[in-house]
């Protein structure tokens, strides 16, 4: 099965579609998302990626991150990719969308337009292991704090998304 990727151009308006590996290749503007599970106990569930992947193996990412495919609706992509990832369903709800463009060391570019989204979960993952190859909760202040001793444990995209992440998380404390 071929995974074809949206294409998008600065504004997230549809241009075209692209092969999933071709457009890491050649660095194209893609929708993608990302997903931040929080608990009670303010803890960030993170996903250590599996050690077959093509970009970022082992690092330390966010709950779940990926790619909708052409005629995927993301509203109905992120839940099916976060059972898929992690085991679970919870309610999710859009947080914020932003652009980063990273280069790797094989070759492949991750360019962006990525769009953040939050849900709760008290419960403990039933991670693929063909996708994660470990998990924690980790305090979010914790994170914060690892994030700028240790950033080469964590993936890009989490470095990128969690100072507005973390910002909107706040927000929604001192909200309740």
């Amino acid at each position: 099965m071929q995974h074809e990727l949206i294409l998008v151009d600065d504004m997230d308006n549809v241009v075209g579609y692209g092969e999933k590996l071709q457009v890491h290749q050649e660095g194209k503007l893609h929708r993608a998302f990302s997903i931040f599970v929080v608990n009670d106990n303010h803890e960030l569930l993170l996903q250590q990626r599996a050690l077959s992947k093509y970009h970022s193996a082992g690092l330390w990412a966010n709950t779940c991150c990926s790619h909708p495919l052409k005629g995927m609706d993301i509203s109905q992509t992120v839940h099916h990719r976060l059972k898929e990832e992690m085991g679970f369903d919870c309610i999710l709800s859009p947080l914020f969308s932003f652009i980063y463009r990273a280069e790797f060391e094989n070759g492949l570019t991750e360019y962006e337009y990525d769009h953040v989204y939050i849900g709760y979960y008290n419960e403990s993952p039933k991670p693929n292991p063909a996708e994660v190859c470990d998990w924690q909760w980790m305090d979010v202040e914790k994170l914060k704090k690892d994030l700028e001793i240790n950033p080469d444990k964590y993936v890009y995209w989490l470095r990128e998304a969690f100072g507005k992440f973390y910002d909107h998380y706040l927000d929604k404390i001192n909200q309740q």
